[in-house]
């Protein structure tokens, strides 16, 4: 008999999105603003209810479910990035007419699919959460039926996402045929004391194909800058933060828990992902114009040096990766914030090129983006510093001195674009100024810019939670 008590948090939100779903039917006209708060709270009450279970590690329908420390952190970090995404979008989206309330149910459904894969323990829980969050999100990048943009990167995104999924496939039952067992458990078992097969090792690189595609690693990457520039900005944002959680979880996981064994075998496919992603983060945004595409390339990057941590294969490592998730995280939404403020009468605006000015215009959003900017370059004493520091820290305990000069140097690099934003905003000559910014991004604004600046004065709280989240993989 399955221990539903285990899961609670997920069937909440699983009952939570039918009854929202049901509740923006029949209540029609104007049920957009009820239904994202009431999406709010449900996210809320289900981070309640995740940080409400018990301790230790906990494993229920026939072990392919496993909530435990790490499962808990990750999932605190997906719920709560959902919920600021739905506040984020709501002023965007009564304005520019996408007020149905299917929006923040999608992204309910979405975040549900996110917290089944930090959870899955099997190959098959795994390839439900992916889906479950999939679609949710093909259908969210398109949900701009009007704009031809929208639905070109809804399409695009749709069908290199099958593709992605029909490699995951593959490389999910080569690795069932030659272990036996869909189980993680199961699998470590399988390959303790045995050298790799060279059918295991495909499926191996076929599951690492799939996966780096649900984090635009590279070379998977190729959908994550027309998906930024073409969805609305809301979207991007929502993208830019929880899927991304929940793939690097799930990416942690299904490689430390079932191969972690055979670290030696998947850490060089690993590095070159990882290399290839900061490198091509670092050079590919040098002559971006639109902010979000080069907010695109971005991610790219960083999700490259959080993949040094994973690459290092130790407990330094992954608890350096979660930590890196985090600030992040806060930097990104801090960051969309201010993208979506970015808007003059005549509407929205995307290109870099209108900040010119926003250090007179608007002092207080210029000084949080130039926070944001440098932070998210590596500078100390900001967060983003700290987040790099941790990663290349626990590369070089593991011996991967490369691995960890070339993460420096695309560092130095990325440096450059970021930078180019601040010049502009305080030494090219004014534009038209921005709208006033909303009291809800304001607050998100100020918040992450405080986190951002005032992470070293107490770091302590983040390092051994995510290092307590870290060694439960390892036991």
């Amino acid at each position: 008999m399955p221990e539903f008590s285990i899961a609670s948090a997920e069937i909440f939100l699983a009952i939570a999105a039918m009854a929202l779903l049901m509740f923006g039917v029949y209540k029609k006209k104007d049920a957009f603003v009820p239904v994202s708060w009431l999406a709010v709270i449900s996210l809320v009450v289900a981070l309640i209810l995740v940080l409400m279970g018990e301790g230790g590690s906990q494993v229920t329908f026939s072990n392919i479910f496993i909530v435990d420390s790490f499962a808990v952190f990750m999932k605190v970090l997906a719920l709560g990035a959902s919920a600021i995404a739905i506040i984020m979008c709501m002023d965007f989206n009564l304005r520019e007419k996408m007020d149905r309330f299917e929006f923040p149910v999608l992204i309910v459904i979405a975040t549900l699919g996110m917290m089944v894969m930090i959870s899955a323990s099997d190959l098959m829980s795994l390839y439900l959460g992916i889906e479950l969050m999939s679609l949710s999100l093909y259908v969210t990048a398109a949900f701009r039926r009007d704009s031809t943009r929208a639905t070109e990167a809804g399409l695009k995104y749709f069908v290199l996402g099958a593709l992605s999924s029909g490699m995951l496939l593959y490389g999910c039952s080569l690795i069932y045929g030659f272990t036996g067992t869909t189980s993680f458990a199961g699998i470590a078992n399988a390959v303790t004391g045995s050298e790799a097969g060279l059918g295991l090792l495909v499926g191996i690189v076929f599951l690492i194909a799939g996966l780096a595609f649900k984090v635009s690693a590279v070379p998977f990457h190729m959908w994550t800058p027309d998906v930024y520039e073409g969805v609305p900005t809301p979207v991007t944002a929502f993208f830019a933060a929880a899927p991304k959680i929940a793939g690097m979880a799930l990416f942690i996981r299904a490689f430390i828990m079932p191969f972690g064994e055979l670290v030696d075998q998947w850490q060089q496919i690993i590095v070159f992902v990882s290399i290839a992603s900061m490198g091509l983060g670092a050079f590919a945004a040098i002559n971006q114009k639109n902010i979000k595409r080069l907010m695109a390339y971005s991610s790219i990057g960083h999700i490259g040096y959080a993949l040094v941590g994973l690459a290092a294969g130790t407990e330094a490592g992954v608890s350096g990766v979660l930590v890196y998730l985090t600030i992040y995280l806060v930097m990104n939404l801090g960051t969309f914030a201010i993208i979506l403020s970015m808007r003059h009468k005549d509407g929205m605006v995307e290109d870099i090129s209108e900040l010119a000015g926003l250090g007179k215009n608007h002092p207080l959003m210029a000084f949080a983006l130039m926070m944001f900017m440098f932070s998210l370059a590596g500078i100390p004493p900001l967060a983003g510093f700290f987040g790099k520091f941790y990663v290349f820290v626990a590369a070089i305990d593991a011996g991967l001195y490369p691995l960890a000069i070339i993460g420096l140097l695309t560092s130095v690099v990325g440096a450059f674009y970021y930078i180019r934003i601040v010049k502009i905003m305080y030494f090219d000559e004014a534009k038209e100024a921005f709208e006033p910014i909303t009291k809800p991004l304001r607050v998100i604004m100020i918040v992450a810019t405080i986190f951002t600046v005032f992470f070293v004065a107490y770091p302590t709280p983040l390092t051994e939670e995510a290092g307590a989240a870290a060694s439960i993989l390892f036991q």
